[in-house]
């Protein structure tokens, strides 16, 4: 017989003998089964963290033998370093605020200490998911608290490539900088500027996103962790709610604290509308430079063609020599995935009910694909893109020298209504506005 027999308050459910999981996460599957994403991973790294801290938090207030405890940790480190993978293979949308993910675990580290025991898969009346894996804690309060250090460990990532593109950009502001263009509003010719002043203005946009990003960490370090159920801290200790906090503390490395009011920060998920938003708005910023950068690089030989990107991959599969912005296209296409991810986390934010959201795995879902598509797509922007940009200086000049706006500079000598004049007999006659200028003896 290659399978098991678990059975709950529901009835008995048939495993297979080598899966650590059981009978809660098999129902999961059956019962949220669709061909999406799966949970991502990050939040079962963060899991195993909190449910290490746990274990030994119990352990410090005589809750949980030494035995027991030194056997969830040792299986929690193997977790974390991705032994077990495949042991979680829920999908990350799915009902009941994260239940199955929290049983998922439960159950996993269970099975794992009972191999390490000498047992069969799924003795739990020596060691129970319940009593003993899950001990003070809620799916309530480990959930949340684990998607909050997954969203910091990968958001300093996302701010660390962030950096790395301030800095390119900087670079490209300097190396342009005696490099001058005419500048342009709403697609039509401006008043002249350099090419590295037009890359500054990218650098420090991106500059405030990285401040931004930075600073909110600050308040998702707020963890409800020991309020279990509903934030009031029911089956938890209070000498267990501070030792379970200043181990995940020590344990990250992240300065995490629990929040004054557990039970705010067990039904209000604001603060991921807060991340959520600062994520659109460095998307906004880089779609903004991407479609610049399009634009820029148009033609080469019917569009502006004032910069080179480096050229990528073969453009067309009938237009010979057709070399196409993909680069930038990336980008594009992550902004318009950043925004519908905000639109979905916004939503399921505002429609948490009374002391709980239910609807906490596709606000995970949403945040973390956001930062990991942000962080990943910066990084080859940054690199195979802004990096490799050069630009055609003799374009760029023939264009300064032909643009009448150029005439701006003499505003304050002449007035705006007679340059306007002098502007409008060189459109006439076509002769350049300098020209005229000397014929009337004024320059």
């Amino acid at each position: 017989m290659n399978y098991r027999i678990e059975k709950d308050s529901l009835g008995q459910v048939k495993i297979e003998k080598n899966k650590y999981y059981g009978i809660n996460t098999k129902r999961a599957l059956e019962n949220f089964e669709h061909k999406g994403k799966k949970l991502n991973l990050e939040i079962i790294k963060s899991m195993a963290i909190v449910k290490m801290a746990a274990a030994i938090a119990n352990k410090k207030i005589n809750k949980l033998d030494k035995k027991m405890a030194d056997f969830i940790i040792e299986s929690c480190e193997e977790i974390y370093s991705g032994k077990y993978n495949t042991e979680f293979p829920l999908y990350a949308i799915q009902g009941g605020a994260g239940t199955s993910i929290n049983m998922n675990i439960n159950e996993v580290i269970a099975n794992i200490i009972l191999e390490k025991m000498g047992y069969e898969k799924g003795r739990y009346d020596i060691v129970n998911p319940i009593e003993h894996i899950n001990l003070s804690q809620s799916t309530n309060d480990v959930f949340p608290t684990a998607v909050k250090i997954s969203v910091i460990r990968i958001l300093r990532e996302l701010i660390n490539e962030v950096m790395k593109l301030q800095e390119i950009l900087q670079e490209k502001e300097t190396e342009f900088s005696n490099v001058f263009k005419i500048g342009r509003t709403q697609f039509q010719d401006a008043v002249p500027m350099s090419v590295g002043s037009e890359f500054s203005a990218y650098a420090e946009a991106v500059s405030r996103d990285r401040w931004r990003l930075y600073k909110i960490e600050e308040r998702i370090r707020r963890i409800n962790i020991g309020g279990t159920a509903i934030g009031t801290g029911v089956g938890a200790s209070l000498k267990y709610r501070y030792y379970v906090s200043e181990e995940l503390k020590r344990l990250t490395g992240y300065g995490l604290a629990r929040a004054e009011n557990l039970i705010d920060a067990t039904q209000n998920m604001d603060v991921f509308v807060e991340v959520s938003s600062l994520l659109k708005t460095l998307a906004v910023n880089l779609n903004k430079m991407a479609k610049d950068l399009r634009i820029l690089s148009s033609g080469p030989n019917a569009g502006l063609n004032e910069i080179n990107l480096p050229k990528l991959q073969i453009g067309s599969s009938i237009m010979p020599g057709k070399i196409n912005p993909v680069g930038p296209e990336f980008i594009q296409q992550i902004y318009f995935k950043i925004i519908g991810n905000d639109l979905t986390l916004t939503m399921a934010c505002a429609d948490g009910e009374l002391e709980l959201n239910a609807f906490t795995p596709i606000i995970a879902e949403s945040i973390l694909e956001s930062i990991e598509l942000l962080r990943d797509g910066i990084k080859v922007f940054a690199e195979k893109v802004v990096k490799g940009i050069t630009v055609n200086k003799e374009t760029c000049r023939k264009y300064v020298e032909s643009s009448l706006t150029k005439a701006t500079e003499l505003i304050d000598k002449f007035g705006y209504e007679f340059l306007s004049e002098i502007l409008k007999e060189s459109n006439k006659t076509g002769k350049h506005y300098l020209d005229i200028l000397k014929e009337k003896k004024l320059i």
